[in-house]
């Protein structure tokens, strides 16, 4: 099918490229015209493993194709996918106005019946606005032409961003018309060929999908950032009591590793939009309420156990401090809402010289903090431990996983170090002489 796909960000440069992959005629538009012309020629502007090579083998091969012209995106489409940011207002509410905005200029183009499909993350009631914006702008244009409007939210991880479009959990289709969803089913049907994982629901109950499934996996952290807590003072090991309730198949083991906080642009955003179309009904969120606290909270632990290392040493100010990883998850360049820009504004106003380093989110970190003094961005995490009096593990880059440490303590003049990942084994690591912290685990815990 013929596809328009309206943004190119996360979602709609995936997604877009993921359906030529299918084999549909697919058309990406952005109104940034550098963006266009850069994607046209090949670059990326993101990084998500695996979707360079399907931009350009479907670039090549005449499926998929960029442009910032609506009308003749719009007029090739049987069906507009609207793809751009949802961002956050003042009030923690959802800005429709991109949204909003996409359906005006698709309804400008419009010569004939169109299916609108909205990916973005929207409150519910989000559709009907589109429809109202649509007819609005085809009764200015003195026209009238069939259209549906469907929400049809996504489910991407970043990181892992393109396996999960081409082999989804399931596919969510809100539709009131049966046009509409037998249209969409045709879409999606190549991805869906083992089994049916088509979900067809009424489209209010499709937006709030979305919000629900983040909150709930948002809430599974927090949580388990509370029960680590409560093990650093009691003695328990939260790796282990992770095991032990994630071994329950009630319960499963993902989304329950304890850390310093999640980040990103879905969780912290979509959290707070439902919070505020709950506070429009007149309905309390006590516990939405709480995983946000928790989690604000979490993202400052790593910076209070450097600080309480170090009281005893003169404290923080003038010490070096290796950072390693800066994206708010591995695999991926988003910065946004990162852990680590909190543990970098805090050890900044300690004092603290820093040494940073990403494999892959240097240039958005730059972007993000500018230059700094007291701020060193470095060549690989080597470079990071150079002269330092600590390093911290802020996102679990693979590449962390195993590290030479003897030439980690050689390079670096302390012997503090703080996992926020708990990504490595604390007798390993206290056997190789250093002073490890992590996340939940207290340091007389004999368990690994």
């Amino acid at each position: 099918m013929r596809l328009l796909m309206v943004g190119t960000g996360y979602v709609g440069l995936v997604t877009g490229a993921c359906m030529a992959e299918m084999g549909h005629y697919v058309v990406c538009l952005d109104i940034d015209k550098n963006k266009i012309a850069r994607l046209s020629e090949g670059n990326i502007p993101i990084y998500e493993p695996g979707l360079e090579e399907i931009v350009r083998r479907n670039v090549a091969a005449g499926r998929l194709h960029f442009t910032a012209d609506y009308e003749a995106g719009v007029q090739e489409a049987e069906s507009c996918f609207i793809a751009v940011p949802t961002p956050e207002a003042e009030d923690g509410s959802c800005d429709l106005s991109y949204v909003l905005q996409a359906a005006r200029m698709i309804a400008q183009s419009m010569n004939g019946y169109r299916i609108i499909v909205n990916k973005s993350t929207v409150p519910v009631g989000a559709a009907q606005l589109v429809r109202k914006t649509i007819l609005e702008e085809l009764a200015a244009r003195k026209v009238s032409f069939p259209f549906d409007v469907v929400s049809n939210p996504e489910f991407l991880k970043e990181g892992s961003a393109v396996a999960d479009c081409m082999k989804p959990d399931r596919v969510i289709i809100g539709s009131d018309s049966l046009r509409a969803t037998t249209a969409l089913r045709e879409i999606y049907s190549a991805f869906t060929l083992n089994h049916d994982r088509i979900v067809v629901m009424d489209i209010p109950s499709a937006e709030m999908t979305k919000y629900a499934a983040n909150v709930m996996l948002a809430t599974r952290i927090s949580l388990m950032n509370e029960f680590a807590a409560i093990c650093e003072k009691n003695g328990a090991n939260i790796n282990q009591v992770r095991i032990g309730i994630g071994s329950d198949s009630r319960i499963g083991y993902q989304f329950l590793y304890a850390g310093i906080g999640y980040g990103g642009s879905c969780f912290p955003k979509d959290i707070r939009a439902l919070q505020s179309m709950a506070r429009e009904l007149d309905v309390t969120t006590p516990i939405m309420d709480a995983v946000d606290s928790v989690n604000e909270s979490q993202k400052k632990l790593l910076a209070a156990k450097i600080r309480a290392h170090f009281a005893p040493l003169g404290g923080v100010k003038g010490k070096t401090i290796g950072i390693w990883g800066l994206s708010f998850k591995p695999n991926t360049d988003d910065m946004r809402e990162a852990p680590s820009l909190q543990l970098i504004r805090e050890l900044l106003e300690e004092g603290a010289h820093l040494r940073l380093f990403d494999p892959v989110a240097h240039e958005k970190a730059r972007m993000v903090l500018g230059d700094q003094e007291r701020l060193q961005f470095c060549r690989d995490e080597y470079d990071a431990a150079e002269s330092a009096d600590a390093v911290a593990l802020v996102t679990e880059w693979k590449q962390f996983r195993f590290v030479d440490f003897q030439e980690i303590q050689r390079r670096m003049e302390g012997r503090a170090f703080f996992d926020g990942r708990n990504q490595y084994k604390p007798q390993e690591m206290r056997v190789k002489g250093f002073n490890y912290y992590a996340i939940g685990i207290p340091a007389d815990n004999p368990s690994d």
